[in-house]
């Protein structure tokens, strides 16, 4: 049986892509599959997780005392394949291979990208050119390399040998499509942030009296506060951190579902990207979304009619949209039920599963070649 081994130092332990979907679908396949997480050591839906204690407080921290850890106790399992899922962790990938390992990255995010946005590294330009430089330099050298949106998988094919986007849509689930809905309800799951514009969707909602926000996010810290300010806060159910079942459950049951991102580098700009797995769990439940008007998303959510696109910094658009879904019941269901059938056919991890297995059937094939 080929031994396999993912590697994390800074995802929460059990994280949806790496453990219940990646993991569990190489378990399933047939593959001796281990993951080196931070947290407990303890076997789970047959997936041997090895924990490496609990997470460093600071990031200087996780990103060199926690790597450290994860790449020892990686390196003690003696897998045949290695996958690893933290740009952190890049120098580590690179002594896995010069020890002969087959090794795989996985790149959840546009990092190259990304790092022009993070002003408050210190000389963050030079830092995130640097970080390129190495990136191509070490992806190069790496076996294959895992993406999770189109622009990022076109963007390592052009110095990788070997890419394949296994992109972050949902585990299928059931849902019960008789769910009494929350009339003029508007629900979001997820961080508390500028990038998510909360405070845009909050500043619209005095223009619908009538309307309930479901917020469903921690921490949020000066944001958090300052979003609390606005007028429209009275309209707000802030719930905190909710449990990811009774996430579904509040999707499920409200009008509509929000996913306003802002564009950016790590959204391939106005291109959008498909790794953020908001919309298409939102989607997965059977309400319609009001999303941000990228390019991708437009494709999919105003050709199959389930949603409606805006810009996410337009307040009185934001406010237009819901009060359309609100005031148009009978088409809004039908926006609902046009997302769940794009999810039960295109949008789900089964698709993607067979991709990222295809890939490691052909990674076995060259273990096996070596012994």
């Amino acid at each position: 049986m080929i031994k396999v081994c993912h590697m994390a130092s800074s995802h929460y332990p059990e994280d949806v892509r790496i453990f219940h979907k990646e993991c569990k679908s190489l378990s399933k396949a047939g593959f001796d599959v281990y993951l080196v997480e931070v947290g407990d050591t303890y076997d789970k839906d047959g997936v041997h997780i090895i924990g490496i204690g609990k997470q460093s407080e600071s990031r200087l921290d996780v990103m060199t005392k926690d790597t450290k850890k994860v790449y020892e106790k990686a390196l003690a399992v003696d897998a045949d394949i290695y996958h690893f899922h933290e740009p952190a962790l890049l120098p580590y990938g690179l002594k896995l291979k010069r020890r002969g390992k087959i090794v795989v990255f996985d790149s959840h995010e546009h990092t190259a990208e990304a790092l022009k946005e993070k002003t408050y590294i210190p000389l963050h330009t030079i830092v995130q050119k640097l970080y390129a430089a190495y990136q191509r330099y070490a992806c190069k050298r790496f076996d294959a390399v895992v993406t999770a949106t189109p622009n990022v998988t076109e963007y390592f094919k052009s110095f990788s040998k070997r890419v394949i986007d296994a992109m972050n849509y949902p585990i299928l689930e059931d849902y019960d499509p008789l769910i009494q809905r929350q009339n003029c309800t508007l629900a979001y799951a997820g961080g508390m942030n500028e990038q998510w514009n909360i405070l845009h969707i909050v500043n619209a909602l005095p223009q619908i009296p009538e309307a309930k926000f479901i917020l469903c996010s921690k921490g949020g810290g000066s944001y958090l506060e300052k979003t609390k300010h606005s007028p429209g806060w009275g309209q707000v159910d802030h719930r905190g951190q909710v449990p990811h079942k009774e996430v579904k459950d509040i999707l499920a049951s409200s009008s509509v579902g929000m996913a306003l991102l802002s564009p950016g580098p790590n959204t391939d700009y106005q291109n959008g990207n498909m790794a953020n797995t908001k919309i298409f769990e939102e989607m997965m439940v059977g309400v319609p979304v009001i999303c941000t008007n990228f390019n991708r998303w437009m494709e999919f959510v105003e050709k199959e009619k389930c949603g409606i696109c805006v810009n996410p910094h337009d307040e009185e658009a934001i406010a237009a949209a819901l009060k359309y879904l609100f005031t148009h019941k009978s088409e809004a269901e039908a926006m609902g039920k046009a997302g769940r059938k794009l999810i039960e056919t295109r949008f789900n991890w089964g698709n993607e599963e067979r991709k990222l297995i295809a890939l490691y059937q052909e990674l076995s094939k060259m273990v096996q070649t070596r012994k």
